[in-house]
């Protein structure tokens, strides 16, 4: 007997809506309700342009992102009314299109000017800017053949952030981590990560670390890694077969000031076994919002005495600072009207 058969028919009526009329009254009514509107703007590449009405923020279901994961992503931040290493960012999501073999409808040009105007026009001056590049629309086939074009969608994400000042815990995920192909590129599929991320919410962590087949420290669910082992070493996991997170290399360039002043001995990526991970001096993770969040316990074991390190608070100074006051050549002042 299935688990259907006995109960008695559900009285449900299902609405049919038969305009767009009269839908588009009804998912008003749910955003009317909020205090805030989170998302003050997106593009789509399919509508041709930028969208403020939050109803419409929609994406087709046949897209091939949707019902079949062939899509990439990335993010960069709005800080302050500038957008911090948005160049860095288009970087690395064209390597995951190419990747994914994804080709985008426009140059990357198009593509930065196009995530400037929807900053500006959305009005956000703190948030994140996330963009994703699809097969496209066209059917339900496993093949993209059929779908006339890729497609390119984006949104702004108004949020709040601030530099992360309390330690964490975390735990090692026993969900299995991605293969190098799919952990090196940022695609859509997030179901692994989602899953080591409600692991160690089930177990009262933040988050979980990720240990390859042969026992070397890869990578947090979303973000990077790092030490400081007691001879005051910075050391990063590789990024052979895991991405290499932006704000993780900014940290490498930032890093050796502290060398410079006598606080760290190196600066260095390579491979780390969990043993030696958990005989750090320190640990944080490291990503685009944090920028670099101390962790204090793994596997209800402390990291050194169990409080924020000292260096870990001196770099995480390092990258806020760079996010609010850095060089040109790493903020885009978003030209608001």
């Amino acid at each position: 007997m299935t688990s259907l058969e006995g109960e008695k028919e559900s009285n449900l009526k299902v609405p049919v809506f038969s305009s767009s009329s009269e839908l588009l009254e009804k998912i008003h009514q749910k955003w009317s309700s909020m205090e805030k509107q989170p998302y003050p703007a997106m593009y789509s590449s399919v509508f041709g342009g930028i969208i403020l009405d939050p109803a419409m923020m929609v994406i087709p279901i046949d897209d091939h992102m949707v019902h079949r994961g062939h899509g990439v992503f990335d993010t960069a931040i709005i800080l302050d009314g500038y957008l911090y290493e948005l160049d860095v960012h288009i970087d690395r999501f064209l390597r995951s299109a190419s990747k994914a073999k994804l080709s985008s409808p426009f140059p990357p040009s198009t593509l930065r000017s196009i995530l400037i105007q929807m900053a500006a026009v959305s009005k956000c001056k703190k948030g994140t800017l996330r963009y994703w590049l699809s097969a496209g629309p066209g059917n339900f086939l496993l093949s993209p053949a059929g779908c006339p074009t890729s497609a390119f969608y984006a949104v702004v994400i108004d949020e709040d952030f601030s530099q992360h000042k309390e330690g964490v815990k975390v735990i090692t995920s026993t969900v299995p981590m991605k293969s190098p192909l799919f952990a090196t590129m940022k695609n859509v599929n997030y179901l692994p990560n989602v899953l080591a991320v409600m692991e160690a919410e089930e177990q009262g962590a933040f988050a979980s670390i990720w240990v390859d087949d042969n026992g070397y420290i890869a990578e947090g669910p979303n973000v990077n890694v790092a030490f400081i082992t007691h001879d005051k070493d910075l050391i990063l996991p590789s990024f052979d077969n895991i991405l290499s997170g932006c704000t993780a290399l900014r940290l490498l360039q930032l890093a050796p000031r502290l060398i410079e002043q006598g606080r760290l001995r190196s600066v260095k990526t390579g491979k780390i076994t969990v043993d030696q991970a958990k005989e750090a001096a320190e640990m944080m993770f490291v990503g685009s919002t944090l920028p670099l969040l101390p962790i204090v316990m793994w596997d209800d074991e402390p990291i050194g005495d169990g409080e924020v390190g000292e260096l870990t608070m001196a770099l995480s100074d390092l990258l806020w600072n760079d996010m609010v006051a850095g060089p040109d050549t790493q903020m885009i002042p978003v030209p608001y009207e």
